[in-house]
Order: structure tokens, then sequence, then C-alpha cells
């Protein structure tokens, strides 16, 4: 299975391990993790929750890896999304790539997080001294999905 949506914790060497497992054609791996930050937008944030529709979400992220199978000669990709309450500096994404060549793995990771970001179907909620807030999608990240050619138009303007 390329993708998860979990509650739990991941653990980095064992999802790499699996992803690598039993393929001696593989020369480099590429990996990604995220954590929940500690600070946005200029205040504390004590915690953030994310929801996402199951199904729809998985089906969506199994089509941008499919895409990321097009795009670049990769052998395998790991996507797992954490989804529910999550504090700071919590682990909250893993992207991991397999190829022959580290170049296709780099650019296939920073593909697949440039889509992450912006076509994912998550919803972001931060609570910071003022209160929970609903995060709104950056045109930061509209901007970096368009160096692969790829127009989203999520972002209302930035703040």
């Amino acid at each position: 299975m390329s993708v998860a949506i979990q509650t739990q914790d991941f653990d980095l060497t064992t999802e790499v391990a699996a992803l690598h497992a039993g393929n001696g054609g593989v020369g480099a791996i590429v990996s990604f993790v995220g954590t929940v930050r500690d600070r946005g937008q200029d205040q504390a944030i004590s915690l953030m929750e994310l929801e996402h529709y199951p199904g729809m979400t998985e089906r969506a992220i199994e089509a941008m890896v499919d895409e990321a199978h097009k795009r670049f000669d990769i052998l395998g990709a790991r996507v797992i999304h954490r989804v529910g309450v999550l504090q700071p500096l919590e682990q909250i994404v893993l992207v991991a790539v397999t190829s022959r060549h580290r170049g296709q793995a780099f650019q296939a990771c920073e593909f697949l997080m440039d889509y992450l970001k912006t076509q994912a179907p998550f919803w972001k909620k931060e609570t910071t001294p003022e209160g929970a807030r609903w995060v709104d999608a950056r045109s930061v990240d509209d901007a970096a999905l368009a160096r692969w050619g790829i127009q989203a138009g999520n972002a209302a303007a930035d703040v």
C-alpha cells in the first residue's frame, strides 16, 4: 500500500525499509518528514487538528503517486499523512520515494509534497492563545505546484 491516512505516529526507518524491501534495483531513497510547527502567522500554536474525508483523501493521494510515477523514473513511493489532534513538533507527514538514481527520487519527493500541500483534501485547524482557526491555503504553495505545470488557484490573496 503506497498511501496511509492515520492517527498514529509512524517510524521512518520501518517505512523506508518496507518500501525498499525486495527491490535490488533501488539506488536511492529520498524521504521527507514534516512536523507540526509551534508557530503560525506570528502566534504560538498549542495544537493542530486535521480532518479529511476517508476514502476520498486516499484516492486523491494515490492519484498523486500515480502522477509521480508517470513524471519521474521512480520505483516506489510511500505517503503517510496523519489526521486528528496533533501537538507541536509531532510528525505529520512522510513522503518516501525510491529510484535507481537520486535525482529522480529528489524530484518526485518534492513534486509529491508540493501536490500534497495544495491538492490533498485535508482541513487544518490551529489552536493559538487567541482561539482556534482554520488554516487557509497559501499562494506560496500554489506557486510551488505551478513549477510542475499544474495550476491550483486554491489560495485567496495572502494577508
